[in-house]
């Protein structure tokens, strides 16, 4: 392609409403362009990369003997309500009626679709194993889209869903994904690492996230550097630093003015305690009933283990339903004399002595409080998340907590979505039996951001040759001579003859403006045509992941690049 014919739209300076480098590279670069919030168009430099991703997922799934197929992003409503997620997944679904009324959305996802297809289709155990994969266009109506192409409201993913007899057989499936998406990634260029994880609203009996290290990540995941243990901490378990109780007897409770003190900082300040010692109460409603929550003052719920516990989706208690409930404000609850209602404690908290609670009245709260015998939670459970320094649940080790990004996931989703919609097989013995799915997605833009999240410099991007729009970025300087044109032009027919891809500037500006073009668009290869090399009967060649430039002769340049 000649940079004097090609669309990218570069820019000098990072756009203001950028934040993180991937962000800012892929826009500076001419790769994407916003549309509206969390919807970008993929300009050619940008889709020239997204295809040679796409085409490593594919050859990745073809090896493990999956088959291609492409479903409809519109669906009935009615198929979602089958299995319940036409409401689970709330306001995130996009919703629309056709011109007759019928309801209908923008699929996010495609359990429900496949489980349509194989109750149609599938019979007998002889028509299973079978995995099913696709490239396709999700729709999600995020509430706050940000971080780029990270956490967009239109997205291509790369799902798969397995369709087994058995266990053994879903065992089999998950493992060959596994396998599938070591190779993905690594050939992708990526350092990644697993971690278990929540599988929220997908369900099943497992899972595990493909992750890349990143500052910028909304994903946070404990680490053990011992014995490899990683999770997501939406289900990370950790061996909790004990609260300390001071050695005073038996607890004896006392109501005690705080004024205008609401928070667990505020609080701890005026007591003059640590706030481990004080209990956070916090209020959400699942399926339309208060249910009372109770963790360490220094501690934060972890919602994906809460909405483990609960088994239902749930929200915060919004402050006039607290207020008629407890007649205060949500900074002064404890559970001490509270309303009727559930009452679920972090673990953490059980046994403790002398703790510190609201007292369901403005401006107090009650010291020397007991769990146990000043009230009694109806459950404990692990509620909060894994912090770094606290012990590894598996060895002697500390955690370490870092930000991350999830790449891919993969779900044993079991028989959720075909004991619902009667996808179903006659086993061997002629016994009706559902059939148990696996479900498995990577996000597409995410392996490009990722890329660039992990491999660019101040100058701009610095692609892994997987993934690079083009291998050999050829710079013609002062291309109005005829000798420069005619070395220029050759070269680049050449290349061109044998393979490579190529991005030929052959633009007439300054060589400085060049340069920074091609630092910024990251290609690996820079080999520039210039008078004073042409008289050397040699040729400039720089390597961008290393910043090294020399002058050798062509076939030189190109034993590196073949190599």
């Amino acid at each position: 392609m000649r940079f004097s014919k090609a669309f990218i739209p570069t820019l000098k300076e990072n756009p203001a409403d950028a934040e993180i480098p991937s962000h800012q590279l892929m826009i500076r670069s001419g790769m994407i362009r916003q549309l509206a919030a969390g919807i970008y168009s993929e300009l050619p430099f940008g889709w020239r990369s997204a295809k040679k991703a796409m085409q490593i997922v594919r050859e990745e799934m073809d090896r493990i003997g999956a088959q291609e197929l492409f479903l409809p992003s519109l669906n009935p409503i009615e198929v979602w309500e089958e299995t319940g997620r036409a409401a689970g997944f709330g306001d995130e679904l996009f919703r629309l009626e056709d011109r007759k009324g019928r309801g209908m959305c923008l699929a996010p996802t495609h359990e429900e679709i496949i489980c349509d297809i194989a109750r149609g289709f599938i019979k007998s155990y002889r028509d299973l194993p079978q995995i099913w994969y696709q490239l396709q266009t999700k729709m999600r109506d995020e509430p706050r889209p940000r971080s780029g192409v990270l956490r967009g409201r239109q997205f291509i993913m790369k799902d798969s869903y397995s369709l087994d007899i058995d266990q053994a057989g879903l065992d089999k499936s998950y493992e060959l994904h596994s396998q599938a998406y070591h190779r993905i990634f690594e050939r992708c260029g990526l350092e990644f690492f697993v971690v278990g994880a929540s599988s929220g609203l997908m369900g099943g009996t497992g899972s595990q996230e493909f992750m890349v290290a990143s500052e910028h990540g909304e994903d946070r995941v404990a680490l053990c550097p011992g014995c490899g243990y990683a999770a997501n901490l939406e289900v990370a378990a950790s061996r909790a630093i004990p609260i300390a109780d001071p050695d005073e007897g038996d607890s004896e409770i006392e109501k005690v003015s705080t004024p205008d003190t609401r928070t667990i900082e505020e609080v701890s300040k005026f007591l003059k305690v640590k706030p481990e010692r004080l209990i956070k109460t916090l209020v959400i409603i699942s399926e339309e009933k208060p249910v009372m929550l109770l963790i360490a003052g220094d501690d934060d719920l972890e919602e994906a283990k809460l909405q483990g516990v609960l088994g239902a989706p749930f929200r915060p208690a919004h402050p006039e339903e607290i207020e008629e409930l407890f007649g205060c404000e949500a900074g002064f609850l404890g559970p001490v004399n509270a309303p009727q209602m559930p009452i679920i404690a972090d673990s953490r908290i059980m046994g403790g002595k002398h703790r510190i609670t609201g007292a369901n009245e403005n401006h107090f709260h009650i010291t020397g409080v007991e769990v146990g015998r000043h009230f009694k939670p109806d459950q404990a459970a692990n509620l909060r998340a894994a912090r770094s320094g606290e012990g590894c649940p598996n060895c002697q080790e500390t955690l370490r907590v870092t930000n991350a990004i999830e790449i891919g996931h993969i779900f044993k989703l079991g028989t959720k979505y075909s004991s619902a919609m009667g996808a179903k097989f006659l086993d061997a013995n002629g016994k009706e039996q559902p059939i148990i799915m696996g479900s498995y997605g990577i996000g597409i833009a995410r392996i490009i951001a990722c890329a660039i999240e992990s491999n660019h410099d101040k100058d701009g991007i610095i692609w892994p040759l997987s993934l690079t729009p083009y291998e050999i970025v050829l710079i013609g300087i002062n291309m109005k001579e005829a000798e420069v044109s005619i070395q220029t032009e050759a070269l680049y027919a050449d290349l061109l003859n044998q393979g490579f891809d190529v991005l030929f500037d052959d633009r007439d500006l300054r060589p400085g403006f060049k340069f920074k073009d091609a630092d910024l668009l990251g290609i690996p290869y820079q080999i520039v045509i210039s008078p004073k090399t042409i008289a050397e009967d040699k040729v400039e060649f720089k390597q961008r992941n290393s910043g090294a430039r020399q002058v050798i002769k062509l076939e030189e340049a190109l034993q590196i690049i073949r190599g």
